[in-house]
C-alpha cells in the first residue's frame, strides 16, 4: 500500500505554492498601558487569584507584607531569582532539583514571569532564569508572582511572538482548580490552591509644575 502511494505521490503533478493566509483577526491590543495592566488585574481577580500593585521601589515590602499574610516560613525559590531575604523569619530555600517531598514541605514558591496576557488573565512561565522548572509551580501549595509591567501584552498572539516553542511553557490562569461530575469546585488537585500576583507598575511620573510669571 504505502509503494503505491509513493508511486502516486511521484506522477503527480508539483502542488501549486501557496498563497498568502489571510489574517482578518486582531494581532495587536490597543489599550494603554494603564487600562492594560487594570484589565489584566481584574481578569486575575475574576480567576480568583490575588493581586497586588506595587513600584519597583516598594516591591520588596510588598513581598514581605505578603508573605506575612500568608505566614509563610520556608519559600522555595528558583536559580537567577536573586532575591535577598525581605523579612525576619523566612527561609528561602534554592531549587537544587529538590525532590516532590521537600517541595511539598515548603510553604510556598516566588517566580517571576515571562510574560502576563491581559484579556486571558493568564500567566506564561518558560523556566528560564527566575522561573525555573515547573514542578516547583505545581507542588506548593502557594505560588507568589512577580510581574512587571512591560511584561504584560493584551492579547494571546502577542504573548506567542515573544514566547519560544523550544521552552517548557507553562500557562497559568488562576490557581489550580477543577469541578467533580456534581460540578463542585476543587481547588489545588493540580498545582497550587493560592496564587498571589505582584503587579510592577512604574512609577508615576510627578506633574511639571507650572512657573511662576515674573
Amino acid at each position: 500500500m504505502l509503494a503505491r502511494i509513493r508511486a502516486a505521490n511521484a506522477a503527480a503533478a508539483p502542488a501549486a505554492p501557496a498563497g498568502p493566509i489571510a489574517r482578518p483577526y486582531r494581532q495587536r491590543g490597543e489599550l494603554d498601558q494603564a487600562r492594560l495592566l487594570g484589565l489584566l488585574a481584574g481578569r486575575l481577580a475574576d480567576y480568583r487569584a490575588m493581586v497586588r500593585r506595587t513600584t519597583a521601589d516598594r516591591l520588596a515590602d510588598e513581598v514581605t507584607a505578603a508573605l506575612a499574610r500568608r505566614g509563610a516560613r520556608r519559600i522555595v525559590i528558583p536559580a537567577g531569582l536573586g532575591w535577598p531575604a525581605p523579612a525576619t523569619g523566612v527561609e528561602f530555600v534554592p531549587d537544587d532539583n529538590l525532590p516532590a517531598h521537600l517541595l511539598d514541605g515548603c510553604d510556598g514558591v516566588i517566580t517571576t514571569a515571562a510574560v502576563a496576557i491581559a484579556e486571558t488573565g493568564t500567566i506564561v512561565l518558560d523556566g528560564s532564569a527566575g522561573q525555573g522548572r515547573r514542578a516547583i509551580t505545581l507542588v506548593p501549595d502557594y505560588h507568589l508572582c512577580i510581574v512587571h509591567a512591560r511584561q504584560v501584552v493584551a492579547l494571546v498572539g502577542e504573548a506567542l511572538a515573544i514566547l519560544s516553542p523550544e521552552r517548557p511553557l507553562t500557562w497559568i490562569s488562576g490557581p489550580s482548580a477543577t469541578s467533580d461530575i456534581e460540578l463542585e469546585r476543587v481547588e489545588g488537585v493540580h498545582g497550587p490552591r493560592t496564587l498571589e500576583v505582584i503587579l510592577v507598575e512604574p512609577r508615576p511620573v510627578p506633574a511639571a509644575r507650572a512657573r511662576p510669571r515674573r
